[in-house]
């Protein structure tokens, strides 16, 4: 009742039927590795906010470079690690990251380089402000800084892909997205290689800044992805086994409709019979 599955038709039918079902085992295999890296992330930025402040070293490694250069990113372990630091405000250098929603409303980032003992510099993300009367884009009042030795707790932040330029207005650097080197070109000092999402700050930090959330990566939108595409496979070589087995019944002549009987063209028995 198989042998049709020889012909060269049935062949390429089931050749093509198992890259479908192999290309669709492969995204499902690469939506699983997402699902388990962004949960991952959601296990790092939970433990985050649970875990006790560690000395900055623990996460970062300083930069050994001249002014305007960068320290390496931290491994991915320890992104979103909690660490505390000590050092000196510079807001002379005070970098603004426009069009930031927080409560969905569009405002800026403050970021201001924490200068520390031996020279180098951290980027602190000390909150979210709204902007001043006239648009989403009018330069807000920045709240001070505060003077003196300023201690400093705080998560591990990757730099931001796709920051574009830096810019200067009205003598303030203003960037789109936080991207490390880009903002270390333009300061006097070595910058460390991410930056330093604010938690808590000594002395306070002044409560017109709202605190950045950080929200979780949607794990389980790949998960859903893997399933979508294991069961793709499976429907795929089902399918063909499906369309395989009614061509089989068919050629056998099994439920097949024989259709109606065409009684006009039986013979008309004689009169005498």
């Amino acid at each position: 009742m198989y042998r049709f599955l020889l012909s060269p038709r049935w062949l390429g039918a089931l050749a093509l039927t198992l890259v479908a079902a192999a290309v669709m085992v492969f995204l499902g295999n690469w939506q699983l590795d997402r699902y388990r890296g962004r949960t991952e992330v959601n296990e790092r930025i939970d433990a985050g906010q649970r875990m006790a402040p560690a000395p900055l070293p623990d996460a970062l490694r300083a930069p050994t470079g001249g002014a305007g250069t960068t320290g390496p990113a931290p491994a991915d372990d320890k992104v979103w690690t909690r660490v505390t630091v000590t050092g000196r405000y510079d807001p002379t250098n005070t970098v603004l990251v426009r069009g930031r929603t927080v409560d969905s409303r569009v405002g800026f980032e403050v970021l201001t380089p924490l200068v520390l003992p031996d020279g180098t510099a951290l980027l602190i993300d000390r909150g979210w402000i709204p902007p001043a009367p006239g648009g989403a884009t009018a330069q807000p009042t920045v709240p001070a800084a505060p003077t003196g030795d300023v201690t400093v707790v705080g998560r591990v932040h990757e730099t931001e892909s796709g920051a574009g330029a830096v810019a200067r207005r009205d003598g303030r650097l203003e960037i789109r997205r936080i991207g490390v080197s880009r903002l270390a070109a333009e300061l006097p000092y070595p910058v460390y290689g991410a930056y330093l999402l604010l938690d808590e700050q000594t002395p306070s930090a002044d409560p017109v800044f709202k605190a950045v959330p950080v929200g979780h990566t949607n794990n389980w939108q790949n998960f859903g992805y893997v399933v979508q595409w294991w069961l793709f496979a499976v429907m795929s070589l089902f399918g063909y086994g499906w369309v395989a087995r009614r061509e089989a019944r068919r050629a056998a002549g099994i439920g097949v409709d024989p259709g109606p009987l065409d009684r006009a063209a039986e013979p008309t028995p004689s009169a005498s019979a």
